[in-house]
């Protein structure tokens, strides 16, 4: 693993110099330090946040919890800090291991109060108590800790990004972390050796597991869509980079930066982006800046299942876009083999067993389930939110994804949106990707948001829509005439009437920069229409 520990220049004279983790000092560092953690009273079965910024530290504490049978907590530091504390609260760790500013937060904020009672501090303790982590390992050197897992055992609780509600504690398995790296490494064809430049902190620690190099890049992992591309390439052509994975809008940039300059990755043979849709327009960008014969992966999924399926990124150029661009959706490829995927009729209640559910037929619009190796069965200390997104299906746990689709005759699976973004109108029901991917082809706007204004199933449709930066400070004075003769020509969206024009950014989600927050945009939406 390389990890940047000094940067020098800017633009095309930027050097960046390297820390590097070999395998070897993973495993002997990561055991002394398991070692270390049961000497100061973290034993198996222990829950403890984790508040690390991407280092080596981040990889050998994870790996040491793991080892001793501890559970590591993580949760998005760039979220509210009221939801971060309820997030605590509910997991009610008894250790903390973090950063000082992370130590200090907690102090001030009043995370833990009630459970916390081991501190572990990365660097240097300020004004609380406990241990450096130097100390740790100090303490743990030449010690070894038996590791005692089981396939069942509690491995991890990892809190959901909250894109669409309040964060949850997914329940992650031992049997779960081993069933994704089998299918990880198969589906992606990943080969020990492999040189990988994972942007997403959580998703780097696969790389080990697959015998692949990490290098992590110089980049706020809670702001992937402000990662400076200059840096990027950098690191991608000093180490020789071959594989990639990032969000949607760090894809954006990058390929945005290569386009612009004229610039190609040689060295990449793979790109996996997630976290949200990725538009086939950006799939086109991507493979501009790369070799002929390099592959764009868009695996679909979600902390409770992943990956659930996967699509290159040649098949969603073509027919696919055309259909993708006049309301079909997008397309998010074949289930991978060992998953069972089925669509069941819209409800917001819960369903307890399997045969209570309808199937839908192929077209048919429905929510997206999923039962296979790597499906998490429960959220941490929330039994009401497992009982709505879990199904018996004979002694298997399928998961409710939350989001709608179809299947189509080839045995693809279209995403249509969430579930709880669908608009219910008094003329029927209309989904958000569906039906913004036909504005977002028009050239017209940079992207669109359709949220319901109202209450289901009478609500009003309302586009909201953002201008490219160029034409914000003087849009174009007839764009919404533009907009709504383009509604005219769309049975799918001839109900649309009302047009919104928001004067920055849309809102998006912590975790990728992608995922469009339409909660904001609807109360936004509803405000405006009472003017």
């Amino acid at each position: 693993m390389h990890f940047p520990i000094k940067v020098q220049g800017s633009g095309e004279r930027l050097q960046i110099s390297y820390q590097d983790l070999s395998f070897g000092a993973l495993e002997s560092r990561s055991s002394a330090i398991a070692a270390g953690l049961q000497r100061n009273g973290i034993n198996a079965g222990a829950r403890v946040v984790v508040m690390l910024r991407p280092s080596p530290e981040f990889f050998l504490v994870m790996f040491a919890l793991f080892k001793l049978g501890a559970v590591p907590v993580l949760v998005d530091p760039g979220i509210a800090k009221s939801a971060l504390k309820a997030c605590l609260a509910n997991a009610a760790p008894s250790a903390f291991i973090g950063i000082p500013l992370a130590h200090a937060a907690r102090i001030f904020l009043g995370w833990g109060l009630d459970s916390i009672s081991t501190l572990i501090t990365v660097g240097r303790r300020w004004f609380w108590s406990g241990a450096s982590l130097s100390e740790i390992e100090t303490s743990g050197t030449g010690q070894t800790v038996p590791i005692t897992t089981k396939p069942d055992d509690l491995a991890a609780i990892l809190f959901t990004s909250g894109s669409t509600g309040v964060p949850k504690g997914v329940e992650y398995r031992h049997r779960h972390f081993v069933a994704q790296v089998e299918l990880l490494r198969v589906a992606f064809q990943i080969v020990p050796g492999t040189v990988n430049l994972p942007t997403f902190p959580p998703f780097a620690l696969f790389d080990p597991a697959l015998g692949c190099t990490s290098v992590i890049p110089v980049m706020d992992p809670t702001r992937p869509a402000k990662a400076d591309p200059y840096k990027l390439i950098s690191a991608i052509r000093q180490f020789s980079v071959a594989s990639l994975f990032g969000s949607p809008a760090l894809l954006q940039n990058l390929a945005a930066h290569c386009d612009l300059h004229k610039q190609k990755l040689a060295s990449v043979k793979t790109i996996m982006s997630a976290g949200a849709p990725v538009p086939p327009a950006l799939v086109q960008l991507a493979r501009s800046m790369l070799p002929s014969d390099a592959q764009i992966f868009t695996p679909y999924g979600a902390t409770e299942a992943l990956p659930v399926a996967i699509v290159e990124g040649r098949t969603l150029l073509g027919e696919v876009r055309d259909l993708s661009e006049n309301g079909g959706g997008i397309c998010v490829g074949m289930p991978l083999p060992q998953n069972t995927v089925r669509i069941i009729g819209i409800t917001d209640t819960a369903i307890t067993h399997w045969p209570d559910v309808n199937v839908c037929a192929t077209g048919e619009i429905g929510e997206i389930t999923v039962c296979g190796p790597s499906v998490t069965e429960a959220y941490f200390n929330a039994p009401e939110k497992t009982e709505l997104a879990k199904i018996d299906d004979d002694g298997r746990c399928v998961h409710r994804m939350g989001d709608v689709g179809y299947f189509d005759a080839e045995g693809r699976l279209w995403y249509c949106g969430r579930k709880s973004h669908r608009v219910q109108t008094a003329y029927g029901t209309l989904y958000t990707e569906q039906v913004e991917a036909i504005f977002n082809a028009s050239g017209l706007i940079l992207r669109s948001a359709l949220v319901g204004v109202g209450s289901a199933p009478r609500e009003a449709p309302v586009l909201i829509f953002e201008l490219p930066l160029h034409a914000r400070s003087a849009p174009p004075f007839d764009i919404v005439l533009r907009l709504q003769a383009l509604a005219a020509t769309h049975p799918m969206c001839a109900s649309i009437n009302d047009f919104l024009l928001y004067s920055g950014s849309f809102p998006v989600d912590i975790r990728h920069n992608a995922k469009i927050n339409r909660e904001k945009l609807k109360l936004w939406a509803a405000q405006q229409m009472q003017r």
